[in-house]
């Protein structure tokens, strides 16, 4: 058991949100119980998550895709209203972690992506950026792209988009998970032999063509799960808490 604004400060000192600025705000977005005992993890925070925390007596959820993004509507109604009527008629806190959970070197999402997938990240991609969201590596063992896009699959169960560039095998690879693709052609800039993201824009696979740089795309949904996960998993291990990673399937 651990107070809930104390595991707000842990994770904070952790992850450093004030460090990046973000499309929506990182922490604590709805406040519930203030003990904290049981801990659901996912992907996103939604109805479905929800009520799994619900079957499963969490009083705190911690996700990645969280709630209030910018632009979005502001009234509090449809989908938005019924998240947050299950979430505060059961008093569940809701945690949620952006872009800092996506590039913590050791927690985040790119970083538990590339342990996975046996990637040795090196730096960010974005030079000079202390924050880079996208990062650079290379493969620990060279690999054509049909044997890496089976790799992928291998490891997350899901079928990736592959577009092979060439029949080279892939030696350095740089990657941002999610909505990453715009990465690629900085990737491509500083002559990467492949680039892996979430999912795929209309002129991604051109600039993949075009630019002689491999391109896969693994799903936002799959390239996501294991930063959450791992800062559960990491925080049960710190504090003696009950967390539970669920997670709600999502083709995308």
């Amino acid at each position: 058991m651990i107070k809930r604004n104390e595991l707000l400060d842990y994770i904070n000192n952790t992850l450093q949100p004030r460090q990046i600025k973000d499309y929506c705000p990182n922490g604590l977005q709805v406040e519930g119980c203030e003990q904290v005992k049981k801990v659901i993890t996912g992907v996103t925070a939604s109805l479905a998550l929800i009520e799994a925390a619900i079957e499963r007596g969490a009083d705190t959820i911690l996700v990645h895709h969280g709630y209030f993004w910018k632009g979005e509507a502001e009234a509090i109604k449809g989908m938005k209203k019924q998240r947050l009527k299950k979430l505060l008629a059961h008093d569940i806190n809701l945690f949620a972690y952006h872009l800092p959970l996506d590039i913590h070197p050791e927690l985040g999402n790119n970083a538990q992506l590339a342990k996975l997938l046996g990637i040795t990240i090196e730096r960010g991609l974005e030079v000079g950026n202390k924050t880079s969201i996208a990062m650079a590596g290379r493969l620990q063992q060279p690999q054509t792209a049909e044997e890496f896009g089976a790799t992928i699959e291998a490891k997350l169960g899901r079928k990736p988009l592959v577009v092979e560039a060439n029949k080279d095998k892939i030696e350095t690879i740089a990657l941002c998970t999610g909505g990453g693709q715009g990465f690629i052609d900085m990737a491509a800039d500083q002559s990467f032999d492949a680039y892996l993201s979430g999912e795929a824009s209309e002129q991604t696979i051109h600039t993949s063509r075009e630019m002689n740089i491999h391109f896969f795309a693994a799903g936002h949904h799959a390239t996501e799960r294991y930063g959450v996960k791992a800062l559960g998993e990491h925080l049960a291990d710190k504090f003696g808490l009950d967390v539970e990673f669920v997670d709600i399937d999502n083709p995308v």
